[in-house]
C-alpha cells in the first residue's frame, strides 16, 4: 500500500484500483464526535443534485452507486465508478468535528482507498478549523484520479454544503414533531429536494422527540444501529496468569450486544437479542430483526436492528438496550453511541456515557401514540434482563443463557 501526502495524485489504473472499491475513513477525536460525508459534485464542483450527497441522513445515493456505512469517526463508503451518471464528475471525501474543538485536536485520521493507498493525516497538519476536505475522486481525461487533499475547513457541515452549492432543508425541533416527508417519488436533478442536515441528540433521561409518517402512510425501514470504540486486543500475558487467561481469552475486544424488548399492538410480548439466537424477523411479527452478533468489535458499522416502519401499526412499544456482554468495566470506557434513523427523517441519537458497571443499559423506548413515533431516551442502567423487564412491565419469564 503506497503512503499518499497532501497535494499527491494518481491515476486508479496506475494505482492498481478497480473501478468498484471501498474508500475507509478513520478520525479520532474528542468523544468520536466526527460526521464523515461524500460530496458528488459536477464538472463546476457543484452539488448539482442533492442526492449525491451521502451521509448520516442520506446513507446511500439514489441507485447505491455510492453506499456508505457511518459511525461516528468512521466510515466506509462503497464506490462503483461505472454506476454513477455522467453528470458526477467528483467525488469529495470530508470529516466535521460534531461537537466543541478543533481539528488541531483529533488525534490520527487516515484515508484508505481499497488496498492501495493509505494517506494520514493528524491534528498538527490543522489550526482552528472544524472540517477538513480528506481526499477526491475525480475525472478527467476520461480517466478517474485519486487526490489527497488535507484541506481544513472554517464552517461545520452547513458551511461545506452552502460551499459545494447545496440548498440546507429547515431544521427539525427536538421539542416538536419533525416537518412532514417529501413525497416518495425522487425528484430530478433541477429540482432535488434540500438536504436535511438535521441531527437530532437526545441528551437529558425523558428527552423525546416525535417523527411524522411519510405521506405514503408508512415509516419505511427504521433503522438502529449501535456502534462502539474497537479498543486494541491486549499483549499476551505471560507464566502463570497467560496459563490461567489462556490466548483466547487474552484477545477478547469489547463485546456489546444490541436488543429489544417489545409489545405488539394485542399485548404480545418478546424480546429479540443475540442471546438465546432470538433474531426476530423484519417481513413477520414481531416485525423487528437483529441482524448479527459482532462478538469482538471488529465489525465495521457495530451491530444492528432494523424496524418495519411500515407494519407499524401492529406494534405498541419497543425498548432499545445495550448489554456489555464482555471486555470493559463500565459504560464510559465503551463510547457507545446508538443511532435511530427513518427515511426522510432527522437522525437521533443516544450516547452511552455513564460511568456504572451495571452491564445493561435502557438506551431508547420507541412508542406507537396514535399512529406517531416518539423516541424518547431513558438512560436507565440495570443488572440485568428481568431487573429491566420489572422496570418497564413487559412481563416476561427469563432464565440464564448464553451465546455459545
Amino acid at each position: 500500500m503506497q503512503t499518499f501526502s497532501r497535494g499527491q495524485k494518481g491515476k486508479l489504473a496506475d494505482l492498481g484500483v478497480a473501478t468498484t472499491f471501498d474508500v475507509q475513513i478513520d478520525v479520532q477525536a474528542p468523544g468520536g464526535a466526527v460526521d464523515i460525508s461524500c460530496f458528488g459534485l459536477d464538472a463546476n464542483e457543484r452539488l448539482a443534485d442533492d442526492r449525491y450527497m451521502v451521509f448520516y441522513n442520506q446513507p446511500a445515493s439514489p441507485r447505491g452507486e455510492i453506499a456508505a456505512t457511518l459511525a461516528p469517526g468512521r466510515a466506509t463508503f462503497r464506490i462503483d465508478l461505472d454506476a454513477l451518471p455522467p453528470t458526477i464528475a467528483k467525488l469529495v471525501f470530508t470529516a466535521v468535528l460534531d461537537g466543541a474543538g478543533a481539528m488541531r485536536d483529533i488525534g490520527a485520521a487516515t484515508l484508505r482507498l481499497g488496498d492501495a493507498v493509505a494517506f494520514p493525516l493528524t491534528g498538527a497538519d490543522f489550526a482552528g478549523e472544524r472540517a477538513v476536505m480528506f481526499g477526491e475522486l475525480y475525472r478527467r481525461d476520461g480517466q478517474w484520479r485519486f487526490g489527497a487533499v488535507g484541506q481544513g475547513f472554517e464552517g461545520g457541515m452547513s458551511a461545506l454544503l452552502k460551499h459545494f452549492g447545496g440548498v440546507e432543508a429547515p431544521a427539525a425541533s427536538a421539542t416538536a414533531p419533525a416537518p412532514a416527508a417529501p413525497a416518495p417519488a425522487a425528484p430530478a436533478p433541477s429540482a432535488a429536494k434540500p438536504v436535511s442536515l438535521s441531527k437530532i441528540t437526545l441528551e437529558k433521561r425523558g428527552d423525546k422527540v416525535s417523527l411524522d409518517k411519510r405521506r405514503d402512510g408508512g415509516f419505511g425501514r427504521i433503522h438502529v444501529n449501535l456502534d462502539w470504540h474497537r479498543q486494541p486486543a491486549a499483549a499476551p500475558a505471560r507464566g502463570f496468569l497467560g496459563k490461567i487467561l489462556g490466548t483466547q481469552q487474552q484477545s477478547r475486544g469489547v463485546d456489546l450486544d444490541l436488543g429489544c424488548l417489545y409489545e405488539l399492538a394485542d399485548g404480545t410480548p418478546g424480546a429479540v437479542q443475540a442471546l438465546g439466537k432470538r433474531w426476530g424477523s423484519f417481513d413477520a411479527r414481531p416485525f423487528i430483526h437483529l441482524d448479527g452478533d459482532d462478538r469482538t468489535g471488529a465489525a465495521d458499522g457495530g451491530e444492528n436492528m432494523y424496524i418495519n416502519g411500515d407494519r407499524f401499526q401492529e406494534i405498541r412499544r419497543v425498548l432499545v438496550f445495550a448489554f456489555i456482554y464482555d471486555g470493559v468495566a463500565n459504560w464510559t470506557q465503551t463510547d457507545g453511541v446508538v443511532t435511530v434513523r427513518l427515511p426522510d427523517q432527522p437522525t437521533v441519537e443516544v450516547r452511552l456515557d455513564n460511568g456504572t458497571t451495571q452491564a445493561m443499559c435502557a438506551i431508547a423506548m420507541i412508542e406507537n401514540l396514535g399512529g406517531r413515533l416518539q423516541v424518547t431516551k431513558l438512560a436507565e442502567y440495570v443488572a440485568h434482563h428481568r431487573e429491566l423487564d420489572d422496570k418497564y412491565g413487559f412481563g416476561l419469564r427469563w432464565q440464564a443463557g448464553s451465546k455459545d
